[in-house]
């Protein structure tokens, strides 16, 4: 299967931007910490490289798979398209299998799994349109 390797590399870039900007103060990041116990401090005694460099490895694979399960005879509408039904109906479910056995909140799930409906739905459209 032929990948468009900058696409992947766009929508792996576009995702983490979104990320930047969905888990910012000015969106969601004050509720999201509220809802996962996490504090300032205990955000800043993190070792942050690792934890950045691993979510960009770990979105660049997500961005990998997205394209090879979307193919190469995608469209900015398919691509974004297939992108939202991964990020809805398996990614978001997903966290809703766990969140329920974990007593997360409905606030945390909404969230964390807004976030990945709308970025693979990103991922996607990148990838569909530069195929």
């Amino acid at each position: 299967m032929e990948l468009n390797y900058l696409a992947i590399l766009a929508a792996t870039a576009a995702s983490f931007v979104l990320g930047g900007l969905w888990y910012s103060p000015v969106l969601f990041g004050k509720i999201w910490m509220v809802e996962t116990g996490i504090t300032e401090e205990s955000a800043q005694q993190r070792n942050m490289v690792k934890v950045f460099g691993l979510a960009i490895l770990a979105t660049l694979i997500v961005a990998f798979n997205l394209a090879a399960f979307i193919g190469p005879e995608a469209s900015l509408t398919s691509g974004a398209f297939y992108g939202f039904l991964a990020g809805a109906g398996w990614v978001a479910m997903a966290f809703a299998i766990n969140d329920l056995f974990e007593g997360r909140t409905l606030r945390l799930f909404a969230i964390n799994a807004g976030y990945h409906t709308l970025s693979f739905t990103l991922m996607g459209a990148i990838i569909g349109v530069w195929n």
